[in-house]
């Protein structure tokens, strides 16, 4: 399957895989539970050797509605629920929260919500934020929950990591749960204050001049052709420099040229939006891991204009 999506919702674009369920209105968390197809649970069951023995210490994850292994694991592995997921978000944002997407992957192995806070404004631009959940049921991965800006006019992610307020939280399914989400919610309950903060560091950089030939000096950095370089890199390095170059004076940056906040809104939208050389079968999942880890593009050109 495409992107190996296994269900979801979605509303504004139908996304390129072509699948899921679209609609005009982002639902509650009850509604998206449903409509993204993730109402289901998940039971840790025992695991049995041909001859009817308990092998000690591991255990099955199988999905209830039909009985599909979703992984084996430790028996130290603590479930979280698709609800409980869902329950939480909710209870972070607080009000009435609207997810804009939601779904499985992998046959149900990975789970992710998708919900949109109130618009706030980072310097003058509009600019929404976005609670990020994901989850998984096979052992490969942890919780992780993140907030994740998006500039309206440009529909760039702006996941910058401050020094001054949290951005994203992540645990292992070990231990106390129940506390492990506790100090998540303590954690990211704040998340007004990361938009605070973001506001503060764009103005900060909005009033940091950078010239044309600083600019050249960074490309150099980010995508360095070396002497000994082969024409494939060579051509590579300086096709990465020109849509760069596109970007950076694409309209919606042209009121931020010559500043720090212009060059990372930049690399943001090459990051976001530049197709990538090779279109690979995990291409999508990875554009997904960057909105909640963030770009390492756009991390190094905001540690060199940062300094």
């Amino acid at each position: 399957m495409p992107a190996n999506v296994e269900t979801m919702m979605y509303t504004r674009e139908k996304p390129w895989h072509g699948l899921g369920t679209m609609v005009e209105e982002a639902p509650n968390s009850e509604e998206a539970l449903e409509l993204a197809g993730l109402n289901w649970n998940v039971e840790s069951r025992p695991i049995f050797t041909d001859d009817v023995r308990e092998i000690p210490h591991w255990r099955s994850n199988i999905r209830d509605k039909d009985n599909a292994i979703l992984g084996i694991v430790s028996d130290r592995y603590r479930v979280v629920q698709n609800s409980e997921a869902f329950a939480f978000t909710d209870s972070l944002i607080g009000g009435d929260v609207r997810y804009e997407t939601a779904g499985s992957l992998s046959g149900g192995k990975r789970v992710w919500l998708l919900a949109k806070m109130p618009t706030v404004k980072v310097l003058d631009d509009d600019t929404d934020p976005y609670l990020c959940f994901t989850n998984s049921f096979d052992g490969t991965g942890a919780i992780k929950v993140c907030m994740t800006p998006v500039r309206v006019v440009c529909n760039n992610t702006l996941n910058l990591a401050l020094t001054t307020a949290k951005r994203s939280w992540s645990a292992k399914h070990m231990g106390d749960m129940d506390s492990k989400i506790a100090e998540a919610r303590q954690a990211l309950e704040l998340a007004s204050q990361y938009m605070e903060e973001l506001d503060i560091y764009a103005d900060k950089l909005a009033n940091k001049k950078v010239t044309d030939d600083e600019i050249l000096k960074i490309l150099d950095e980010m995508f360095p052709i070396p002497e000994d370089a082969t024409p494939a890199v060579k051509k590579t390095a300086e096709m990465a420099q020109t849509e760069f170059m596109v970007c950076y004076n694409m309209p919606d940056i042209k009121k931020y040229y010559g500043t720090a906040w212009g060059a990372i809104n930049a690399m943001a939208d090459m990051a976001d939006h530049t197709q990538p050389r090779r279109m690979t079968k995990n291409y999508a999942e990875n554009n997904w891991s960057r909105i909640i880890d963030g770009h390492a593009m756009v991390d190094k050109i905001v540690s060199i204009l940062s300094v």
